[in-house]
């Protein structure tokens, strides 16, 4: 049997969500009623700070494995939690101002120990406007991180554990995207001055609790499967691009794995999208999605025809005239233009 054939689906046309958009609108008007903001992510965001800072103070005199044990089995879950209210914050979805959703994603980043909320801000929303480009997808593996993660079992393995890692080697590669502003800085004092605090009144395993409980959030963990689940081609439905999920971890992770929902209606908060899934259910019941990130997890290692080649990216031919952002500063213009995307579609 030969090798599959590690290439990426490259494609001539635009992001599918946008016309889904209309579309949904046009059937559902009534839908409309979902948009808006959700309050109670505030609140989850502080008993869920509170919770993992609680249990880190709470194991500071424990052997290793027991911070192992805790962040896998526990840790990770609440990070992850905090990833997903994070993106909700992301899209002004909690308060009505801007600057106030922004610094509630600092306060969720502190159990999460890197300081990246701000920067998840900046390409999140660009991942919304311009998925699959390679110029401006932080989502796309680099064309060096593919080549070097490949097919095999152990290195997709070890790239899932060090998922932290290569998501920082990708800022470079989006050179259109000014990563160092006020808020990044903030973002970054904060957490240090946090960290530094933590490490004086609890001390290093405290800090090693978070951390480990950090990279299992995003890596090598059922939850983990997230990032595979969302646009990896699983799946060999034409044209489908974007997977959700429907299995029970989503009672743990803010309905997160509600993803083609949430490309659809972007102004919709995570408390909602379930209902939107039921209001419109001939745009989203006919689609491929997942019941198990655990079995995804374990499908994505072992299958030699997964990698991250099994993705779908667009050429230049994809990309409409006013998409791009024709200078390498990123500015809020990009933002505003994919919330009014989502209000006006």
């Amino acid at each position: 049997m030969s090798a599959p054939a590690l290439a990426w689906d490259v494609v001539d046309y635009p992001e599918p969500h946008l016309e889904r958009t209309r579309a949904l609108l046009a059937a559902h008007p009534e839908v409309r009623s979902l948009f808006g903001r959700d309050r109670s992510t505030a609140f989850w965001v502080v008993l869920i700070v509170a919770v993992q800072i609680a249990i880190a103070w709470a194991l500071r005199d424990q052997p290793w494995w027991v911070l192992l044990v805790a962040a896998y089995l526990v840790g990770a879950l609440a990070d992850h939690a905090l990833w997903t209210l994070i993106h909700d914050c992301t899209h002004n979805l909690v308060f009505r101002k801007t600057r106030w959703n922004a610094w509630l994603q600092i306060l969720a980043n502190l159990p999460i120990v890197f300081p990246a909320a701000i920067s998840f801000r900046k390409f999140h929303l660009l991942h919304h406007r311009f998925q699959g480009d390679p110029e401006l997808d932080a989502d796309l593996a680099s064309p060096l991180e593919a080549r070097l993660v490949g097919n095999g079992t152990l290195r997709k393995a070890l790239w899932l554990l060090t998922f932290f890692a290569w998501q920082s080697l990708r800022v470079p590669r989006l050179k259109r995207v000014r990563m160092f502003d006020r808020w990044y800085l903030a973002n970054v004092g904060v957490q240090v001055a946090f960290l530094a605090g933590l490490w004086a009144v609890a001390g290093w395993k405290a800090v090693l609790y978070l951390t480990l409980s950090s990279i299992f959030a995003i890596g090598l963990h059922p939850v983990g499967a997230r990032w595979i689940q969302e646009h990896y081609l699983t799946s060999g439905k034409a044209g489908q691009e974007t997977f959700s999920y429907y299995g029970p971890l989503n009672g743990v992770a803010f309905n997160v794995g509600y993803h083609n929902e949430h490309h659809d209606l972007m102004m919709v908060p995570w408390s909602r999208l379930p209902r939107l899934k039921a209001m419109a259910p001939e745009f989203y019941d006919g689609l491929v999605h997942h019941r198990s990130w655990t079995a995804l997890l374990f499908r994505f290692l072992l299958d030699p025809s997964l990698s991250l080649y099994s993705r779908r990216i667009r050429g230049t031919a994809a990309v409409v005239s006013e998409s791009r952002p024709a200078d390498a500063a990123f500015t809020d213009a990009i933002i505003t233009r994919a919330i009014e995307d989502a209000r006006a579609a």
